[in-house]
């Protein structure tokens, strides 16, 4: 009876590369463990290609999925249809599949960044710089601009509308007090990375976000605080944007 229970499990799962380092199968682990769910499995796909997914996508015992780094924007053609913030970024972080079988794609990491920085800062700046170019960083800039902060792309190579690293100086770090790093340099094991900003010209006055939250804080956040500036890790939009998915997996009445 006991072995018919577990295989009758639903299962969610986390789509991505190289992944063992995610916290998102602990998370909802011990979710399930703390709320008596003993109905719900989630496990981590990792996926070398974007290619898998269709056999992954197949597979109707899998009912949701969040999605992280590389593959948020690369889901998009295989799902059935995207909704909500999804639609307007261009990047999904978390797929439904709904009773017809179809499978929706969402973004919730609006809504964890959105929660988790409110929480931060006493006050809103003016202006950002957000380091990277994915998925997540289109997220970024959505809850920016939501919130009237004027923000500005950084990354390894000036493009367009993007800065690069070396475009960086003391006067762009004044005018800009709040950094969010969205690329993955310094996740782990890489610890010792950190995106090549001029830290020397921080100060009390900026604030550091960092979506890394693996290790708990990153050579970013450390060369911050180590100047005064506030900072914050990942930790806490992963599990505001985590309950969305939770929600959005219809489990909230």
């Amino acid at each position: 009876m006991e072995k018919q229970k577990s295989n009758a499990k639903k299962r969610l799962g986390l789509i991505g590369k190289n992944i063992d380092y995610s916290f998102s199968r602990t998370f909802f682990t011990e979710k399930f463990h703390r709320e008596n769910i003993d109905t719900y499995s989630y496990e981590n796909f990792d996926l070398a290609t974007i290619n898998l997914l269709p056999d992954l996508l197949k597979d109707p015992s899998i009912i949701g999925m969040n999605v992280t780094i590389p593959y948020k924007q690369e889901v998009i053609p295989y799902l059935d249809q995207i909704e909500g913030d999804a639609a307007t970024i261009g990047a999904v972080n978390t797929i439904r599949r709904d009773e017809k079988g179809r499978t929706i794609g969402y973004n919730t990491d609006t809504y964890g960044f959105e929660k988790a920085l409110l929480d931060m800062l006493p006050s809103l700046p003016e202006r950002a710089l957000i380091l990277g170019t994915g998925g997540a960083a289109k997220a970024v800039a959505f809850v920016l601009a939501k919130n009237n902060i004027k923000a500005t792309y950084v990354s390894r190579n000036a493009k367009k509308d993007v800065l690069s690293y070396k475009d960086l100086d003391t006067s762009l770090l004044s005018s800009h007090k709040l950094i969010i790093n969205c690329s993955p340099v310094g996740t782990f094991p890489n610890v010792e990375e950190a995106p090549a900003i001029p830290y020397a010209f921080l100060g009390t006055t900026h604030s550091l976000f960092d979506l890394i939250y693996n290790p708990e804080k990153t050579r970013f956040l450390q060369e911050g605080e180590q100047r005064g500036a506030r900072i914050q890790n990942g930790r806490a939009m992963l599990e505001y944007q985590a309950e969305k998915s939770w929600e959005i997996w219809g489990q909230k009445p």
